[in-house]
């Protein structure tokens, strides 16, 4: 939850960078996951929506 509110993203989003072995340093206890303070945000992977000049998508 922290490591979201630091980086501006939901703590669902954090999990996932977890799981997928993203953020050096953290570690799984119970169903909880310790993130280091000192832990960058990784780069977001996921695609962006294009649109044209006008707003209108592709």
């Amino acid at each position: 939850k922290e490591a979201g509110e630091k980086w501006g993203v939901s703590g669902r989003r954090v999990t996932m960078y977890c799981v997928d072995g993203r953020i050096n340093g953290a570690l799984k206890k119970g169903n909880l996951w310790l993130v280091p303070k000192t832990a960058e945000k990784p780069p977001d992977a996921r695609q962006k929506r294009r649109t044209h000049g006008n707003g209108a998508r592709r």
